[in-house]
């Protein structure tokens, strides 16, 4: 593996005691995680779980007209494949990229061998998935009765808690796709950020005034906040400038 990349990049990894991790590190495979791919679509059965490092996940609804509404995002702080250590598969989402990197992928059967054992990381993963029930429902909420330039202040929150770098790089309909709402209401929403300086986008590149984006968001972006740091799977960030 690359000296650059380590397990303990995954805040789930990181959390294991030093026998699990002797036993589950050398299992571990590291793939690319680029930028719009799709790593399985509602209705598969999943073979692997895989743990995010630098890449950003986002886990979407698909419904029968081929619209698709996002259910959660996920970074270094979880896994994708939830589906699996619960018994519900076939999954039920689509897993699409939405910040390039990489991940560690575990066979399915390894991590419910790991299960069978009782030890922590069955607990890690019960806590993760208390985090993850929290950020969906407050999604559900957020679109219900937010506007669209609140939910891109969420969006932008959520995403830049997740990166290992302050850099993002996506354009504005892959945004709109994220948020699930048309090209045209993204461009308005971000136009009303940028005169009020709160962000800068330039050729695809983003750059946030963090704290002033923490005062535009509804309160959504809070509440997942605080139960993710209630339950150690990402820091409690204090507001500061991202350039």
């Amino acid at each position: 593996m690359p000296e650059a990349h380590d397990p303990q990049q995954n805040r789930l990894l990181a959390a294991l005691p030093a026998a699990e991790r002797a036993r589950l590190y050398p299992k571990l495979q590291l793939i690319p995680m680029p930028l719009g791919r799709v790593f399985y679509e509602s209705g598969d059965t999943q073979g692997h779980v895989y743990f995010p490092t630098d890449s950003i996940v986002s886990l979407r609804y698909v419904m029968s007209d081929g619209a698709s509404d996002e259910m959660s995002v996920v970074g270094n702080e979880g896994l994708i494949g939830v589906a699996m250590y619960l018994g519900g598969e076939p999954t039920p989402s689509r897993a699409i990229v939405q910040s390039s990197g990489h991940a560690y992928r575990l066979l399915g059967p390894q991590l419910k061998e790991e299960l069978d054992r009782n030890g922590e990381m069955q607990l890690v993963l019960l806590r993760y998935t208390q985090m993850l029930i929290t950020q969906m429902a407050q999604l559900a909420v957020c679109r219900g009765h937010h506007s669209v330039e609140q939910q891109l202040c969420r969006w932008l929150l959520l995403s830049l808690d997740r990166m290992s770098s302050h850099q993002m790089t996506m354009t504005q309909e892959f945004v709109a796709t994220m948020l699930g709402v048309r090209r045209d209401d993204v461009t308005e929403a971000a136009g009303r950020l940028q005169e009020l300086g709160i962000i800068q986008y330039v050729d695809g590149h983003i750059t946030v005034d963090r704290p002033k984006v923490e005062q535009l968001s509804c309160e959504c972006y809070a509440v997942i906040e605080k139960e993710s740091s209630h339950l150690q799977l990402l820091p409690r960030r204090r507001s500061h400038c991202v350039r």
